[in-house]
């Protein structure tokens, strides 16, 4: 593989005078009927990109006022696109299930979006019935029904900007069949769904061949890929290296800053693959110049001030609706709870944390196990020192899983903890989050070590024993998930009603009552990485 990045440069100074581009002239603007003017037919094209917002729901009115002001300069066409991961990731999606970041961008007027690992959290069903209401074309070239001879969703649209005809293809990861896996299969293991892991690069090199065939002047591929070659091997850069006839390559899943990637395409010729991160941190802009040149430019959101007024009064009406529900006090708290370091990286997902320990600890003693556990992917989001209200439990724990107890033998925890710290120290949600129970992460030999369970009874830490039983308290996500399959066999004990952050909310304010968090003030040294 050869590829290179060129990151952005992210001074102010540069960032003025990249929107002084005669791409778009940048005035303030809040139309809700944005003017595209026929004076001037043959102009750049400019589509703005977002991915993995997580219902970061401010955002889109900003994007949505940009691409007014694009608009009504003349200067350019314009296009808003999606690359997944929006149904899912904070309170003003959990609370309706994807409804209100439905409702939002459908205020937005999309051109297209492709669907992400995150989509299919609240079951395909409610994908399906959620993902209509857009009104926008849903573009995947390899989700099928099983069995299908069709995709579920059109590979492929072909929009029309001026005189030119730009085709958007969509793909979503495979891993998704694992990270996801109670979307595809029934409650008898019967699959019902494929994301077609061993022909994506095939599927996505027949759409783009079949939109070139009907006219296609330009093909931009609106990836959930990412940058990560995972388990199943298919990844963004690969896909380019696989594949020719494709233009760029919008990304998302893996929360890359990305301003642009070159990979060398199938042909040899270079492609540029870009992702915003995540939390609409940016909004991303490709333009297309009117003799066929790609760039690509990431814009940090804090320092835009365009906003569209239709959109700015959906995001509202979310928000009056998520107010009743999350706005209940729960505690105070001095420090933060932390899931990401001070520059916004992952830390939940490759090391112990404060709000790890938190959760695994409400677990444990809400359900009487011996040991709480929680996948790190699970936790969506931090809180800050300050009130705590069950808004912020919501947006740490968003997914509607259920508290179950499980009985595993010493044997098959073992077996987990290797296989879901097995990509350490690389970022990934299968990292274990725990309570009592302490071990060794060896990253250079992929192997774990110093396996110790907390002994009630003897009132102290003793190695684990292969042959006993043990419970655990954990959601009901260890039964469904991939990144716990070793755990699928173990005896279900009890299945509650109790959703995992009303466990969390609960534990929360009994420590408010008791005293304080302080326990949790750092993390509590349960699990060791060694490089």
């Amino acid at each position: 593989m050869k590829y290179y990045r060129l990151s952005w440069m992210g001074t102010i100074k540069s960032f003025v005078l990249s929107l002084l581009t005669p791409v778009v002239v940048w005035g303030c603007s809040s139309s809700d009927n944005p003017v595209t003017p026929e004076s001037n037919p043959v102009k750049s094209i400019v589509i703005l990109y977002e991915n993995d917002v997580h219902g970061s729901i401010d955002g889109y009115a900003k994007m949505a006022g940009l691409r007014d002001a694009i608009n009504q300069s003349d200067t350019a066409w314009v296009g808003v696109v999606s690359c997944g991961d929006f149904l899912q990731g904070g309170v003003s999606a959990a609370v309706t299930k994807g409804q209100g970041i439905v409702d939002i961008m459908m205020a937005v007027g999309y051109d297209a979006v492709t669907i992400g690992n995150h989509e299919f959290d609240y079951k395909t069903p409610r994908m399906l019935s959620l993902l209509p209401k857009i009104e926008a074309p849903v573009v995947c070239a390899n989700f099928f029904e099983y069995g299908a001879e069709k995709p579920y969703y059109e590979p492929y649209v072909i929009k029309t900007f001026g005189q030119k005809k730009v085709a958007f293809v969509g793909v979503c990861t495979p891993e998704t069949m694992k990270s996801e896996s109670y979307a595809f299969y029934d409650e008898d293991g019967k699959l019902l769904y494929d994301l077609k892991p061993q022909e994506t690069y095939a599927l996505v090199q027949q759409a783009v061949d079949q939109a070139r065939q009907e006219g296609a002047d330009y093909v931009v591929v609106l990836s959930h890929l990412g940058e990560l070659k995972k388990e199943s091997g298919i990844y963004s850069l690969g896909l380019v290296e696989a594949t020719k006839g494709i233009d760029v390559v919008l990304d998302g899943h893996t929360h890359s800053v990305i301003e642009h990637d070159y990979v060398k395409a199938l042909d040899g010729k270079e492609i540029a693959v870009t992702q915003t991160g995540t939390a609409f941190a940016n909004i991303g802009k490709l333009v297309i110049t009117t003799d066929g040149h790609f760039s690509t430019t990431l814009l940090p959101v804090k320092d835009l001030n365009y906003e569209n007024a239709s959109v700015t009064a959906a995001i509202e009406k979310v928000k009056a609706d998520m107010e009743p529900v999350t706005s209940r006090k729960l505690a105070s708290c001095s420090f933060d709870l932390m899931c990401k370091d001070a520059e916004g990286a992952w830390i939940v997902r490759t090391q112990e944390t404060n709000l790890g320990d938190l959760i695994a600890d409400a677990f444990r003693l809400r359900m009487k196990g011996d040991i709480g556990l929680m996948n790190a992917g699970g936790i969506r989001n931090g809180i800050k020192a300050g009130d705590i209200t069950y808004g912020d439990v919501y947006n740490v724990l968003p997914s509607d899983e259920h508290m179950v107890l499980i009985e595993a033998t010493g044997e098959q925890i073992i077996a987990m903890l290797e296989k879901s710290t097995a990509k350490c120290p690389v970022n990934d949600g299968s990292f274990p989050q725990v309570s009592n129970l302490k071990f060794t992460v060896h990253t250079a030999t992929h192997t774990v070590s110093d396996i110790e369970v907390y002994d009630a009874v003897k009132g102290a830490y003793q190695p684990i024993d292969k042959a006993k039983t043990y419970t655990i308290a954990t959601t009901d996500y260890y039964a469904n998930g991939g990144y716990y399959s070793t755990l699928k066999p173990c005896k279900l004990l009890e299945y509650s009603s109790l959703v995992s952050r009303d466990c969390l909310s609960d534990y929360i304010e009994s420590l408010a009552k008791d005293g304080d968090l302080s326990a949790y003030a750092n993390p509590q040294g349960l699990v060791k990485v060694l490089n």
